[in-house]
């Protein structure tokens, strides 16, 4: 029987060869490494003490560089190592009407898309926050306020986002829509290049193919000759067409999250294991509330698999809020032990050769598989040996 791991699976046995763990979450490459090649994420004060000494070095470099006070650097660089091992933070922005309400309540609250047509406009800065495995917080900014005036403190604003979320409105007038966009971009760039900048191309449902590939090609393309010409050419922008109508907009803001994850390597290296192991097709962690999947393995994604995937999370989540999916024998927080969790398996093709298993991580994280002929169901006892594996190191994951 192959297995995933070994039975140890933070602390692997020594090898010749040191090898990267995949638990072990650093900060990017530009830092210095740790003194030991082999140290893991048990040693929790060691790596405290180097992360201060580092976030110290770096307050003194940029004051004896740029001549800022102490008291401005450490505003600028505590919020962005919190974000590094913070919740996810989005910044919702885009002209009026441009559907980012919308967006919101269709992700995040589960609200039919018909229903978004009588939201009023936004008057002011409305925040929520979505409880899940992470909890991930949005922000909705109106169009009245402007980040880019020089009276604006947006130093307040953006300290603590991972990402600003720009809708654009395909169906409207969008060339100013875009010039909005650009000077926001030019602002994040020079004073909080570290956030990320999303552009949803919204509304695309109703459009013919090729006028909304025309579309998204220009809308591209004006974005980055305006950025160019004014020397940020360099500044990655990453653009999605969206609409509330299909999964489409599930998919965009999956993307999104999964850049503010640090334990984002970590799954995606278990998941790429265990398709290896029992020869699946793809495999995804969806978050059951909101239908985005925060990690998925290395293989091409398709997006029929991707849409037979989110609805049957739909289906499963409707289903146990509705009958009470309850776990039997739960174990108590704080004991170390595995609660029972639940599955559950469904065939989507005429042969009945491809189906979907579906396992519950926890209470907030799904595990959905596409599989095959190569691994049909005469093969439970292997896969259920080594998802069972997974839950455990995925639970672990979040648990450091």
């Amino acid at each position: 029987m192959r297995t995933l791991f070994s039975e140890n699976i933070l602390s692997p046995s020594p090898a010749p060869v040191p090898r990267p763990n995949p638990f072990e979450l650093l900060l990017p490459s530009s830092a210095p490494a740790a003194t030991s090649p082999s140290a893991s994420v048990q040693s929790s004060p060691r790596q405290h003490e180097w992360l201060t000494q580092y976030l110290q070095s770096q307050q003194q470099r940029v004051e004896s560089e740029e001549g800022v006070p102490l008291n401005h650097v450490l505003d600028d660089l505590r919020p962005q190592y919190a974000r590094r091992k913070g919740n996810p933070r989005l910044l919702f922005m885009g002209l009026r009407k441009s559907g980012k309400t919308s967006v919101q309540k269709v992700v995040f609250q589960k609200m039919s898309p018909a229903d978004t047509l009588f939201l009023e406009p936004t008057t002011r800065i409305e925040t929520d926050s979505l409880q899940s495995f992470v909890t991930i917080e949005t922000a909705e900014m109106p169009t009245h306020l402007s980040a880019a005036l020089p009276t604006w403190d947006h130093h307040a604003l953006f300290s603590t986002i991972g990402a600003v979320i720009w809708v654009l409105d395909i169906q409207d007038e969008y060339l100013s829509s875009i010039a909005s966009l650009i000077e926001t971009a030019v602002l994040l760039v020079e004073h909080h290049p570290r956030i990320a900048f999303e552009v949803f191309i919204h509304k695309t449902d109703g459009l013919s193919d090729e006028y909304k590939h025309d579309t998204f090609r220009e809308v591209r393309q004006r974005v980055q000759d305006e950025l160019s010409d004014l020397g940020h050419g360099d500044r990655s922008v990453s653009y999605y067409q969206t609409s509330i109508f299909d999964h489409s907009i599930f998919e965009a803001m999956s993307k999104v999250v999964q850049k503010l994850l640090p334990q984002l390597p970590a799954m995606e290296t278990l998941l790429n294991k265990l398709c290896s192991t029992c020869r699946i097709q793809k495999a995804y962690l969806f978050d059951t509330g909101s239908k985005i999947y925060v990690a998925t393995d290395a293989s091409p994604t398709f997006l029929k698999d991707y849409e037979v995937c989110s609805d049957y999370v739909d289906v499963v989540a409707d289903i146990k809020q509705i009958y009470g999916w309850r776990h039997h024998g739960r174990a108590r927080a704080g004991e170390g032990e595995v609660a029972a969790v639940g599955e559950s398996m469904v065939t989507y093709d005429q042969s009945g050769d491809t189906y979907v298993y579906l396992r519950e991580i926890d209470d907030h994280l799904s595990l959905l598989c596409v599989m095959g002929k190569g691994s049909s169901v005469d093969k439970r006892v292997l896969i259920d040996y080594n998802v069972g594996i997974l839950q455990q190191a995925l639970l672990q994951v979040f648990k450091v």
